[in-house]
């Protein structure tokens, strides 16, 4: 580029950068701090060794200062105080530990391949998911702007696993093996409920004036949804104790204790006769 192109060019890239609303903190950063965040709760690895309480009290320590310096370039845009912010956030991990207990121990009893709780909470893409969804929903809920999205497009990166930080995700949430899995914005999901690999809980239509409106579907308690089901609209409700097979496409609510399943053609065309 020569200097007579550099000039109005540069001239550009000032007037642009001025304009952006929000100043974040690096992928890298935010990255760090979850996967941190996940190893201060659950130390299996060799490389987060358990320590005694005193050691966890400085560790808490230092994730509150790590924390308090990512929302630093947010804080123009955001309404609460930081200390009160952090102090919601650090005061609901206890909460969210316990939840996600539950989630390792439904993945654990659920899937036969698993062999322990050790496996599940240091392994599956699924738990990591599940785990990075449930702080950055917390972030939502106390008014960061962002961030939480950082935090699940980390986990996205790493899993393959699309999970909204505004969903809403009730209890021992189980997804297996996960690749492709994307859950909406406004999804709402109940307890108990498993979701297999490909599973679309997305909306029918994507015009930016019903960003505001539910899009996304409702699945009740005790539901399993089989690999690369497709579920869609902000009215559909998958009733409590249903079974959606693999494959399916609803766009409509279907009653508790249904079994919903795709039913494909399958032919198998005579082998034509070798040309000797």
């Amino acid at each position: 580029m020569t200097t007579s192109h550099q000039d109005p060019f540069f001239k550009r890239l000032t007037e642009q950068n001025e304009n952006y609303r929000y100043k974040l903190p690096s992928r890298q950063d935010a990255g760090k701090f979850i996967q941190n965040l996940i190893n201060f709760l659950f130390p299996i690895s060799q490389d987060c060794q358990n320590c005694p309480s005193k050691d966890l009290a400085m560790k808490y320590a230092d994730l509150r200062n790590d924390l308090d310096y990512m929302l630093k370039p947010l804080l123009p845009q955001i309404e609460k105080d930081k200390d009160e912010i952090l102090d919601e956030i650090f005061g609901g991990i206890p909460d969210i530990y316990e939840m996600l207990l539950a989630d390792a121990k439904s993945i654990t009893d659920n899937d036969p391949a698993s062999v322990s709780l050790e496996e599940v909470i240091s392994v599956y893409p699924g738990f990591m998911a599940i785990a990075t969804y449930r702080f950055a929903h917390l972030f939502a809920q106390c008014g960061i702007p962002l961030l939480p999205r950082m935090l699940t497009e980390f986990a996205h990166s790493q899993t393959g696993i699309d999970i909204h930080p505004n969903a809403v995700i009730g209890s021992s949430f189980f997804i297996d093996h996960g690749t492709g899995v994307v859950i909406g914005e406004t999804t709402h999901i109940g307890n108990n409920v498993k979701l297999y690999q490909g599973v679309t809980l997305g909306a029918t239509h994507v015009s930016k004036s019903l960003a505001s409106r539910k899009r996304h579907p409702t699945i009740e308690d005790n539901v399993v949804v089989y690999a690369n089901a497709t579920i869609l609209g902000g009215e559909t409700v998958i009733g409590h104790d249903s079974i959606i097979g693999g494959n399916a496409w609803l766009v409509r609510s279907v009653p508790p204790f249904s079994q919903v399943y795709h039913q494909s053609k399958i032919e198998i065309r005579p082998q034509s006769a070798s040309i000797t």
